[in-house]
């Protein structure tokens, strides 16, 4: 086992161009080489840069900021801040304020509930999804259950974990009238996997209004609103930036945003109302979609945070990712018990072709049983390593990945109340006869190096021709 330095930049003459990491790595996150620390869940959440923190913190020292729902001195600073990152995240993603709007909410997940809870559904209504979506986006289908509309699934391929153009356009195509809404990830946060872009002209054109969640995909790809023109599209700051949490966004078509009708109105989002008169009128555009006061003290970070990545360039992040994530994968494809047996199983493309900077796999014994998550989990504490495991909040792609038929998950359903209370997730794998339903995610980003890669190869090949024990290991972390 000698992972070579040279041979890796002799492999990836383009990694040379992306030496500007290194000097950001060694001012920004010190920290992780101060502290011998491997991060590789940038899919999870992104790492803060020390100089995004402290320009952060200069401004709130420096200026006295109020609620923005008011007309005083330090209202209209808040309410400034806050229309100067709308238009830094209008600019980030080459969007026209003309065309789009941004409503700030506390995550990916707050900006799809918006979407879910006041989409017109009906009951000749139509919701389609991926089978390959994160588990905010499934929740959709519980507001379009209850409208009564129609649920339709597009499956994965089992071999890659890719959805094929033609079995998207089979379903888009299969259409009746009323609002139908179709929603799909640009990245898989499961497997990484990339799905096209295209399909949402595609989908627009048989009449579909589309719901694209950029969340895995925008940390580390280019996504140009001059070239795409989605209906809906959802992100969180803190898996681009690191810093701030508890801040997101949707960002909306105007021509399409007033299709949502929200069941309910709160403080900030209506412009008049009477109680004793029953009546109200909701705010103008983004006002109506922001409840309450929003995180105004936070709108610096996101300003701050998108003018760094600015400033690198997000085709700089990509390529050093790409590299990564490319010699990572054929190294594991290497790697053998000693019996001959493979060491690692990976979900998803073997190659970097429609994939994303992110690695699913399970680790096998020499016998070929999948090695518990939480043993890897356990052993990578160890050194210093961060890592994923569990389903990713994407239960979907992993009953692909572990080829789970309709008719075995079923019997979860028999065995809870439909709204998820029921037996623990291990009662179920015995139910469904499976060793597990859950793998090991590794995902590169900002921060990442050569050294970060080298650590997670060096830790696998420590599970060669090696038995863990399953004793005292913790609860299963849920989806």
């Amino acid at each position: 086992m000698n992972y070579s330095s040279t041979a890796f930049h002799e492999q990836y003459p383009t990694y040379a161009d992306t030496t500007e990491l290194d000097k950001l790595r060694a001012i920004d996150f010190k920290l992780l080489d101060d502290t011998n620390e491997v991060y590789l869940d940038y899919t999870g959440g992104g790492l803060y840069s020390t100089s995004q923190v402290a320009a952060h913190t200069k401004i709130l020292q420096n200026t006295l900021f109020g609620n923005p729902h008011s007309d005083n001195p330090s209202s209209i600073r808040a309410t400034k801040i806050m229309e100067q990152a709308r238009a830094a995240v209008l600019s980030f993603f080459d969007a026209s304020p003309d065309d789009y709007c941004v409503i700030f909410t506390s995550n990916a997940s707050g900006a799809l509930r918006l979407v879910g809870e006041a989409y017109p559904f009906r009951l000749t209504g139509q919701f389609l999804q991926l089978i390959d979506n994160h588990n905010s986006v499934n929740g959709i289908r519980e507001f379009a259950r209850q409208a009564g509309s129609s649920i339709s699934l597009i499956k994965s391929q089992r071999d890659d974990l890719q959805v094929r153009t033609e079995d998207v356009m089979t379903a888009l195509r299969n259409h009746q009238k009323g609002s139908r809404l179709f929603a799909y990830p640009a990245q898989s946060n499961f497997s990484g996997v990339q799905h096209s872009l295209d399909w949402i002209a595609l989908a627009q054109s048989e009449g579909w209004d589309v719901l694209l969640d950029a969340a895995a995909f925008v940390p580390t790809n280019k996504l140009s609103f001059s070239l795409i023109k989605p209906d809906f599209v959802c992100l969180s700051f803190y898996k681009m930036f690191g810093w701030p949490t508890g801040i997101g966004c949707l960002i909306a078509k105007r021509s399409s945003l007033p299709k949502l009708k929200r069941p309910w109105f709160s403080g900030g989002t209506v412009q008049a109302l009477s109680v004793q008169g029953d009546w109200h009128i909701m705010a103008n555009e983004y006002e109506a979609f922001e409840d309450g006061t929003v995180n105004y003290l936070n709108a610096p970070a996101i300003t701050l945070g998108l003018d760094y990545l600015q400033k690198i360039g997000i085709e700089t992040i990509h390529t050093r990712v790409m590299c990564l994530t490319d010699w990572v994968l054929m190294q594991l494809k290497t790697l053998r018990h000693s019996n001959g047996r493979p060491l690692i199983e990976i979900y998803g493309p073997l190659t970097t072709q429609n994939r994303g900077a992110v690695i699913t796999l399970n680790f096998l014994t020499p016998g070929g049983q999948i090695v518990d998550e939480r043993i890897v989990s356990r052993e990578a504490k160890k050194y210093r390593i961060s890592l994923r495991t569990g389903c990713f909040c994407n239960p979907g792609a992993a009953e692909i990945a572990f080829n789970l038929p309709p008719e075995k998950l079923a019997v979860g359903r028999s065995n809870s109340n439909g709204n998820g209370n029921g037996q623990s997730f291990d009662h179920y794998l015995a139910l469904m006869e499976l060793q597990s339903g859950n793998a090991i995610r590794i995902s590169f980003g900002l921060a990442s190096n050569f050294n970060d890669a080298k650590a997670f190869l060096e830790f696998a090949h420590t599970f060669r021709d090696t038995h863990f024990s399953t004793q005292d290991l913790p609860k299963r972390v849920h989806c």
